[in-house]
């Protein structure tokens, strides 16, 4: 079997999933990859056949989204070539970790494709939202990464075709250990602003994870480092307790861990607030950003008891089999239809 796996690389989440699922698949046949995007600090420790620069979101220094330079990254014709090139028709299967042109290309060939990753969640009903919705942010869930098929990811199976977290092996056979210190991962600060916002805690050691940080240094209470995988491993396992973005990857891992968990959403992105959502609904202390009170509200996480088991282990097993044996059926539980926008303007 001839497997085209698409991998979006706008942030660091995707890239690790691939990396634990891409052994498990070449069992099943010869994988190649498409890897899109590139606002990724992970490098993907395996053979790339396809590379784009795709559609990537960008962060400013202040907690969002830097609009100006996801814009100017955007180029309509190079996207359209792309499309119409990647050739997904050779494939026997093509799987898709929320990547907007592999999605095209197979709507534009009538190729069925699986969209695997945590956004599939998103086509249930019932996985959870905000308070507040965005209109603009469902159809973007909804549409961006269009399938014949979805097998979602999240903290819970809400819906009968989402799994657990996949969680990354070094992190399964870990031995988690508390040596007094809090790890930092807000990729969409940058390091002036964490040091003012973490710096005033003189009582408190931080290692702080940060993308412009290129070699490790200490500034005071702050060891800052790069973004690396085993180092970050390294430092969740040790940890008291992780202040990170509300994605998936590391709040789940955080959680797989048992440590206290404070998630702060990147600003404008959707996805997060919705994760945020689901994590406050498993007790989880989430803030909506980081202003004057903060010092208040972190004294009071870190003095605070969080009590969550989850059991996220023997994923990977059981979202392959439910790829390859199941039958594709109808999702019927989708929000209500929305026009095809962006999707059917590049085809």
């Amino acid at each position: 079997m001839k497997i085209l796996y698409a991998v979006q690389a706008t942030g660091n989440g995707h890239i690790s999933r691939a990396m634990e699922l891409l052994p498990y698949l070449q069992y099943y046949g010869k994988v190649d990859i498409f890897l899109s995007g590139d606002n990724s600090h992970l490098a993907l420790d395996a053979p790339v056949k396809y590379r784009s620069k795709g559609l990537s979101l960008y962060y400013n220094c202040s907690g969002g989204l830097n609009y100006w330079q996801i814009t100017k990254a955007f180029q309509l014709t190079r996207l359209k070539k792309e499309i119409c090139e990647l050739p997904v028709e050779k494939y026997d299967l093509v799987i898709n970790d929320f990547e907007y042109i592999t999605a095209a290309a197979c709507a534009k060939k009538r190729i069925p494709s699986v969209n695997f990753g945590h956004q599939a969640s998103f086509q249930s009903v019932h996985t959870p939202r905000p308070r507040k919705r965005s209109i603009t942010g469902e159809w973007v869930l909804k549409n961006y990464a269009r399938a014949s098929r979805y097998i979602g990811l999240h903290f819970k199976p809400y819906d009968d075709f989402i799994f657990p977290p996949v969680i990354k092996k070094d992190i399964l056979q870990a031995d988690p250990r508390d040596k007094n210190y809090i790890t930092v991962y807000l990729p969409s600060f940058c390091e002036q602003q964490l040091k003012a916002i973490f710096g005033q805690f003189r009582n408190l050691r931080f290692e702080v994870f940060c993308r412009e940080t290129q070699h490790a240094y200490h500034d005071q209470n702050l060891h800052f480092l790069p973004v690396d995988r085993q180092l970050f491993n390294k430092s969740m396992v040790d940890c008291s307790g992780i202040v990170t973005g509300a994605g998936f990857e590391t709040p789940a891992e955080a959680l797989y861990l048992e440590k206290k968990l404070l998630c702060i959403p990147i600003r404008g992105q959707y996805e997060q607030q919705c994760n945020a959502a689901a994590l406050k609904q498993m007790g989880v202390t989430c803030l909506e950003k980081i202003d004057s009170d903060f010092e208040q509200q972190f004294l009071q996480w870190l003095n605070s008891v969080q009590s969550i088991r989850v059991n996220y282990g023997n994923t990977v097993d059981r979202c392959l089999e439910h790829l390859f044996t199941e039958q594709p059926q109808p999702v019927n539980r989708m929000l209500p239809a929305t026009p095809p926008g962006l999707l059917s303007f590049l085809l």
